[in-house]
């Protein structure tokens, strides 16, 4: 009876699904709520047993799913050995609306089934697209996972999932199946509605193994994928999904791979560091095209398997043909199963159009990270929607040594761009971590006690010896003959030695004898020339020992002689580093103080000509003085090459353990040498009077409103072009050529006419090139004329640089603004004139010279030939619309009948290109022999090649007017004027006189309430207190050392009384600021002394 009842129940099941594929769905989906319900889950099993027996025995199954809708069968695995269970089938339901089992996942259980046991044993998997789960559950079967998540978008193929698994949990009757560890299925397996890895990241799954068997998109349909999915859409629809879907924006889109790209990208986020992922590849895209997905996201890939499949009648390859007509891509089909020569899309379409059988090949890669956890740090710093530098990343390698360098440098850049608003700011000696880096390598690898405060970082290795010897200006120099090619022309060609000197050439101009590489004849010559300053090398054969160090330290130190030694070619960046002569013995001797060591680091797999260089010296008078140096002419070195060597530095260190290796004990005697030369008069003069960046005082973080720099937030565009720079692979050098770019950036901004541009020189900053056109105008015996109120660092750089200069006093009425009246006046006396000019912005009063002011100012020049350096690098973020920033030089630049007069353009990038600390400096040049007598000035250094690349994306932005730069460059804008208002009130209150400014990073306020007040103030180094009425020469220290606030004095702005405020600092630092002015006016006006 229980027999005939069951029949009947059978049949009327059989019967509603006749009607159609939801009626057929939604009747399985009640068996599923009775299997789920521990209280009829028997039941329901005995009833599927009845319902497979009832249609095997009546109905075959291809008429099953046509006829009711669904299909139960057994799924053979017999060929497999090794399961654990007796049984050697599967049993599986199938409906029409999700993805069958066919060829794809049978090569793909074959490329699985290669692993032994402890691939998959106790690790937590999951399967992606696992539509009717066999996959998943035949894996669980075999492996005994931990735990096996099948995931799929499709929700009815979930649901029959399910089913399956309860399917093969139970036996015939009801009852759990158990493994030898006590465990059914159902405790191993479970299934969820998921988006690819939606649901792991949802529930913070983090797992051993990823495998997928996702389709590729042969027809993208943006459309497809534009709404949520629900069990309720038509079976054709949610079949589709399988073949047809979103474009996913990845690259690889274009071969109908962006679908396992986006699955790729999510698994390496939810994959363990050790994990691996299995994926089904269809090779349609061609092999090299399959396997670079997974390469240039830093996979390492092994194919377990390879088969060819015919091409599914129901898949249409005519996107691939368009796709094929153009661009050069070739896509890889062959005629039949055997043949062994490859077609490409469109011959594959017409042959199968005319009844031939086409196929492709079928491939399983097992892919594993290569450097885990920084690629894991690189696609978490990707996802925010940085597609483009997701396009362009590659971190696929052919040499490990090159993956080795390029992944964690790209990792700890992604880390600082995702942790930090701004590039920060890093001391003028350089960046703290990168010496720090340096110092520990030198102690670990080397027993060198040095430290942090040993160490200044310089651009390039010319870059260093050309400031030291402008330093010392020595009237006689040695330098070894591999280190000149970078010195001054005029250094390499004075014959200025001894008596030959006269006093104006023994003032101006070093002399420089290039010396044999040889120590015994470089000893040779110093005995018989005795120079001042000698800069040399060691060569080869030599650096194995100390002895030529010594003999060359001994000798300069009798003669009283500065030596600064070059290791470069020495210093080996290597965990086994070899001998090293000039280090073995500085582990047991102290550097004397009339010796420095200089490196320049260019030895890197990676950026060949990405350079930066360091001094070790143990005299903190030299280091002290050289950081000046590098800060009154340079600025700063470029932030990205000291991260790319703290990076080499790093990876070098992170295996020690700390303070486990000892320092040798070290000699510290010193023969002091009679006569040794000092840093000049001249340099130390400008250095104790140029405001330089402050040091930290003790216990007080110094807030600096002292810095043309800007820590605005970077807009997210900006970060995503730097990444994506370092990022690529093989830039070429149609990519980094920027003249294009530049010209039309002052055309559209300055009205400067292109075919006046006859050259565009590159630097490192603004700052940098303008040093080499002040040496072209003391070469041509020019005067440079500054008028009061521009950029003190400028002026005190001129100053270094022993250039004629006179200051071109300006007036309040005009808010120190130049007019061409003034220059008028001072031009009839002037020898030889050279103008700069600070515009449209003025640094530091942040006005603005109009259209009409600079065109009149220009025609003077014009008038008595002056050169002009006109620098626009502090222009971009004017915040007030009464005056427009926008001007026409072409008129009058082409009337110019003077061919004395020239103008030269000075650019940079820091500001409106909202770079925030990442420096950039270009410089036009009209005039042929300004050219010609620039280029004799070879040290510049010179933005890397990455800089560039980012440079020209941004000014293609600003030439496009991107609604991305443009909104960020509006807001800066508007975060600039809200600061000056709120400053301009502050300072009111406090007693100072404001300029009202119109845009820029700084303003101008004068202390006049404090003028002549009477305050005490301790002394940093004894502690005493002492008395001091403040003036326009110390105002700057008495802020700075009651408050910790760091603000230029009027001896920098060049203007009586009036000091400068720089207010583009991040947000806190600009609210303590307004505080500890605030403070001060207590400490002063309301007698508060106490600090």
């Amino acid at each position: 009876m229980g027999s005939s009842n069951g029949e009947i129940e059978v049949a009327a099941f059989l019967e509603e699904c006749k009607q159609s594929g939801d009626s057929a769905y939604n009747a399985l989906k009640r068996i599923l709520e009775k299997l789920e319900d521990s209280q009829t889950r028997v039941e329901a099993r005995v009833f599927l047993t009845r319902l497979q027996n009832y249609i095997h025995s009546t109905h075959p199954q291809e008429n099953c799913l046509s006829q009711f809708h669904f299909d139960i069968h057994d799924l053979s695995l017999s060929s497999n050995e090794g399961f654990q269970q007796s049984r050697k089938k599967l049993t599986m339901m199938e409906i029409p609306s999700i993805f069958l089992p066919e060829d794809w996942s049978f090569t793909f259980f074959e490329g699985i089934n290669r692993y032994p046991d402890s691939m998959f044993r106790d690790r937590t998997v999951a399967e992606l697209g696992c539509g009717n789960g066999w996959i998943s559950i035949a894996l669980a079967e075999k492996w005994s996972p931990l735990k096996v998540y099948g995931l799929d978008i499709n929700p009815r193929a979930v649901k029959v999932a399910k089913i399956n698994l309860y399917l093969n949990s139970l036996d015939g009757n009801g009852f759990p199946i158990y493994d030898d560890e006590g465990k059914t299925l159902l405790d191993r397996v479970e299934f969820h509605e998921s988006d690819l890895l939606s649901y792991c990241r949802e529930h913070n799954i983090i797992l051993d193994r990823i495998i997928a068997c996702i389709p590729q998109i042969l027809n993208p349909n943006p459309e497809a994928m534009s709404k949520i999915i629900t069990e309720n859409e038509s079976e054709e629809f949610l079949y589709s999904l399988s073949n047809y879907c979103a474009l996913q924006g990845f690259v690889e889109d274009q071969f109908g791979l962006g679908l396992i790209a986006r699955a790729v990208e999510e698994g390496i986020a939810s994959i363990k560091p050790m994990g691996r992922m299995i994926f089904n590849i269809g090779g349609r895209p061609g092999q090299g095209v399959c396997e670079r997905l997974f390469e240039r996201r830093g996979f390492q890939i092994t194919k377990l398997w390879q088969t060819r499949v015919i091409q599914a009648a129901d898949t249409d390859i005519s996107a691939l043909v368009e796709i094929e007509k153009n661009s050069r891509h070739r896509f890889e089909f062959f005629m039949g199963l055997v043949s062994d020569e490859p077609i490409c899309a469109r011959t594959a379409w017409a042959y199968a159009n005319s009844g031939g059988q086409i196929s492709h090949a079928l491939s399983v890669y097992s892919c594993e990270l290569r450097q885990p956890n920084n690629v894991k740090v690189i696609f978490d710093f990707l996802k925010n929607g940085f597609q483009d530098a997701s396009s362009a990343l590659d971190l696929s390698f052919k040499d490990d040594s090159v993956a080795d360098e390029k992944i964690p440098f790209l990792a700890y850049l992604a880390r600082i761009l995702k942790e930090h608003s701004f590039f920060p700011f890093e001391p003028p000696a350089g960046s703290t971590s990168f010496r720090s880096l340096i110092a520990r390598f030198m102690r670990i690898y080397h027993h060198i006690p040095l430290t942090s405060e040993n160490i200044v970082i310089f651009p390039s290795r010319s870059v260093a010896i050309e400031n030291a010897l402008r330093l010392f200006s020595p009237k006689l120099a040695l330098v070894d003959e591999n280190l000149t090619r970078n010195l001054p022309k005029r250094w390499l060609t004075s014959l200025a030695i001894e008596k030959q000197a006269n006093a104006e050439c023994s003032s101006e101009v070093v002399t420089v004898i290039e010396a044999p590489h040889r120590s015994d004849l470089m000893i040779e010559l110093i005995r018989k020339l005795k120079p001042q300053i000698v800069v040399t090398g060691i060569a080869d054969f030599e650096a194995k020992t100390s002895t030529a160090f010594e003999q060359i330290l001994d000798e300069t130190r009798r003669i009283g002689c500065r030596l600064f030694l070059d290791m470069s070619n020495h210093l080996e960046l290597s965990s086994l580093p070899g001998k090293n002569g000039i280090l073995k013995y500085l582990a047991t001797n102290r550097l004397p103080s009339h010796a420095a060591i200089f490196c320049g680091l260019v030895k890197n797999q990676v950026y060949s000509d990405l350079e930066v260089a360091f001094v070790i010296s143990e005299s903190e008078e030299v280091l002290t003085a050289l950081a000046k140096t590098m800060e009154l002419l340079q600025s700063r070195t470029a932030l990205f090459s000291q991260y790319y060597y703290g990076c080499l530095f790093h990876e070098l260190l992170t295996f020690q353990l700390p303070d486990r290796h000892q320092t040798a004990k070290r000699l510290c005697t010193e023969e002091k040498s009679a006569n040794m030369i000092g840093v000049a008069d001249s340099a130390i003069r400008v250095l104790n009077k140029a405001e330089l960046s402050n040091p930290a005082l003790k216990d007080v973080d110094v807030i600096h409103m002292d810095l043309d720099q800007s820590a605005l937030t970077i807009p997210s565009a900006v970060k995503e072009e730097v990444f994506e720079s370092f990022s690529r692979q093989n830039i070429t050098d149609a990519e980094t050529d920027l003249g294009l770019g530049i010209k039309d950036l002052v055309k559209t901004k300055y009205g400067f006419p292109s075919e006046q541009c006859k050259e565009i020189f590159l630097g490192d900053s603004p700052l940098a090139l303008f040093t080499k056109l002040v040496l072209v105008c003391i070469q041509e015996g020019g005067t440079l004329c500054f008028p009061t109120g521009c950029n003190g660092n400028y002026v005190n750089a001129a100053e270094f640089l022993k250039a004629n200069i006179v200051s071109i006093p300006t007036s309040i009425n005009t808010k120190f603004k130049l007019t061409d009246k003034i220059v008028e006046q001072h031009f009839g006396s002037v020898k030889r004139p050279w103008l700069y000019i600070s515009g449209p912005t003025i640094n530091p009063t942040g006005l603005i010279y109009t259209n009409e002011e600079i065109c009149s100012i220009l025609a003077v020049c014009e008038k008595y030939g002056a050169r002009v350096i006109l620098d626009t690098s502090f222009s971009g973020l004017e915040f007030t619309s009464e005056q427009s920033t926008m001007w026409s030089l072409e008129s009058l630049l082409s009337k110019s009948s003077n061919p004395s007069f020239s103008l030269s353009i000075l650019g940079g990038s820091s500001f409106e290109m909202l770079t925030a600390g990442l420096e950039f400096g270009f410089l036009i040049l009209t005039h042929v022999p300004l050219i010609e007598a620039f280029k004799e000035f070879p040290s510049l250094s010179r933005p890397h090649g990455t800089i560039k690349y980012i440079i020209k994306k941004l000014l293609a932005l600003h030439g496009q007017k991107s609604n991305v730069l443009s909104e960020a460059i509006r807001q800066h804008q508007q975060i600039l004027k809200k600061r000056f208002k709120q400053m301009k009130k502050t300072l009111l209150d406090c007693g100072w006189d404001v300029i009202d400014c119109a845009g820029g990073v700084s303003m101008v306020a004068r202390p006049t309430a404090y003028e002549g007040k009477t305050i005490h103030l301790r002394q940093p180094l004894s502690n005493a207190i002492h008395e001091v009425k403040l003036d326009k020469g110390n105002i700057r220290e008495a802020i700075m050392r009651t408050t910790g606030l760091c603000i230029n004095s009027s001896s920098w702005t060049g203007i009586p009384g009036y000091c400068r405020f720089a207010i583009a600092l991040d947000d806190d630092q600009f609210q303590q600021a307004l505080q500890l002015l605030l403070k001060f006016k207590n400490f002063v006006l309301e007698n508060d002394q106490s600090y």
